[in-house]
Parts: structure tokens; C-alpha cells; sequence
């Protein structure tokens, strides 16, 4: 667990071990099996996993990255890359969400398995049964980890993890945890997974008011408070930007005083929090269907 943290080069030995990512998921297979999701010997295992999958879209193979990215080759080498926010980057995103990963083997093998549906349903099924915070974060923080990026793999992943596995009432859940590095990294996931626009429908319906319930009524104190604030409105933000439906929701279930709320700062002082609530406030007034409500 020490050495999977050790940066891109420890990180690269340990992808390229034989066995050695195998061996991780066998042993959560068996602690799932034997009902023990809360024993040590498995979060040690998630936390390796959840290291291992830090930037491997970047880091991975040559070999895995063309048969990964053959499907792009209609993709125009003039597209620039896209930002993980702002609307420029949408048509781009698009595209990219409309390249399928080649079809998954039934049996994967190492770096492989990092990516699998199989592995991801395990992350699900961790958050959803093991009380351990640090088993909990970490399964959120690989499924993390692999939303991350733009490219098919991340659209992938997410396609799988909100449509095909129904793994948002299980997140959903950690947003309401005490524990703020578990809240935070769930909301950092929701963020990557309402960048894609197929599911964002999806989302809106499943953890929108959970959301807003979750912001708070004033600008937040603490580091991670106000990272996760911010989380939480760039979410909101990628959610509504192109729904007044969903702009709607957000206004019904009681989060435009909210955001006003964390918006206004005081203290003079950039805040996280205070300036993404301030960007989903200019979005929202975007929608002038909704001038009156938002007045009334």
C-alpha cells in the first residue's frame, strides 16, 4: 500500500507485476463472498487498487492505449483538449463520449482489470457494504480516478457505473456520511460523471436534491468544506447548464438560497466555494424561462 503511492514509476512496476493485480481482486472477491467487507487485509487491497488507477489513462501501456483509442482514428487531430470545464470543451466531449471501448474480455488480466466492470461493480459494492471510511473512500477514489480525463475510457467507466450497474444510490448514500474525506470524494465523483452529457439526466433524478441538501447555508470554513462546496456546485453547474428541467429541480428543492448564500463572500479572501457558486449562479440566470420563479 506504501509502495503503490511511491508516484508514476512504482506505480508503473506494480501495474506490469504479474499476478500481483490479479491477486488484489481475487482476495475483495473472496472478503465480498465471505461477508466480510470491513476487514483490513481489504481496505489495504482497495487502497493499492485505488493508487494503481491514479492517471492510468496517461500512464497506461502503449499496447493498451492503441486498442483502447483505435476507435479514435476519425477523431480530427485538430480538436484541441478539451477543459474539464466551460462550454467550448462540450462538442469535444461529445465526440469522445460516442467512442466505445473495445469489448470487454471476459477474463481480464492485470492492467486490464483496472478498468473491468467486474472490478467496478466490486468498488460499488464495497461503498455500498463496508462501514470502514478508508475502504469506503478508496473505492470512491479509484472509481474517481477512472471518471477522470476525457478520453472513451473515463465515458466508459462512467456509462457503467451510473447505467449499467446502478451505482448512484450507493453514492448517493456517502454524501450523507459524517466523515468529510468520504463526502468529499464522492462528490468529486459525481462531478466527473455529470461531464457526460448522456447521463446527466440520469444523475439530475437520482442525487440532485441529495445534493443540494448537502450544500450549506453559508460559506464554509474549513478546507475541505469548501472544497467539496465547490465540488458540489460544479456538479450542479454541469447538471443544469443545458436543462432548465434539472435548473428547475435544483430551484424546488430549495437550493437557489443556497447558492446565493455560499456566493456571497465577505471576507475578501479567494474562496473555492464562493466563486463556483457564483459561476452556477451566472449559469442559471442562462435559463430565462425561469426569471419569474427565480424572482418569486
Amino acid at each position: 500500500r506504501n509502495m503503490s503511492s511511491a508516484g508514476p514509476e512504482g506505480r508503473k512496476k506494480m501495474r506490469e507485476c504479474d499476478g500481483l493485480i490479479d491477486s488484489l481482486v481475487y482476495y475483495i472477491q473472496g472478503a465480498i463472498a465471505d461477508h466480510e467487507p470491513n476487514d483490513k487485509a481489504t481496505e489495504n487491497c482497495v487502497c493499492i487498487l485505488h493508487n494503481l488507477s491514479y492517471q492510468l489513462e496517461i500512464e497506461l501501456p502503449e499496447s493498451y492505449a492503441q486498442s483502447i483509442y483505435m476507435q479514435r482514428r476519425n477523431i480530427s487531430s485538430n480538436d484541441k483538449t478539451p477543459g474539464c470545464f466551460g462550454t467550448r470543451s462540450r462538442k469535444v466531449k461529445e465526440k469522445h463520449q460516442d467512442t466505445p471501448l473495445p469489448e470487454e474480455k471476459s477474463n481480464p488480466k492485470g492492467v486490464e482489470s483496472l478498468w473491468h466492470s467486474t472490478l467496478i461493480r466490486i468498488y460499488l459494492s464495497l461503498i455500498a457494504k463496508s462501514t470502514r471510511n478508508y475502504t469506503q473512500e478508496a473505492s470512491l477514489g479509484a472509481l474517481q480516478n477512472l471518471t477522470a480525463g476525457t478520453g472513451p475510457m473515463p465515458f466508459a467507466v462512467a456509462r457503467t457505473v451510473v447505467q449499467k450497474a446502478n451505482g448512484l444510490p450507493s453514492i448517493r448514500t456517502m454524501l450523507h456520511v459524517s466523515h468529510p474525506a468520504v463526502k468529499k470524494t464522492a462528490v468529486s465523483l459525481l462531478r466527473n460523471l455529470s461531464r457526460n452529457t448522456s447521463l446527466q439526466n440520469d444523475i439530475a433524478r437520482e442525487v440532485l436534491p441529495d445534493l443540494v441538501a448537502v450544500l450549506p447555508e453559508s460559506v464554509p470554513g474549513s478546507d475541505i468544506a469548501c472544497e467539496t462546496t465547490a465540488s458540489i456546485c460544479y456538479t450542479l453547474y454541469n447538471l443544469t447548464q443545458s436543462s432548465s428541467h434539472n435548473a428547475r429541480l435544483l430551484l424546488s428543492a430549495g437550493g437557489l438560497p443556497k447558492v446565493i448564500a455560499v456566493s456571497m463572500n465577505d471576507s475578501h479572501v479567494f474562496n473555492k466555494a464562493s466563486r463556483a457558486a457564483s459561476v452556477l449562479l451566472y449559469s442559471l440566470w442562462s435559463h430565462t424561462d425561469l426569471h419569474n420563479a427565480y424572482k418569486k
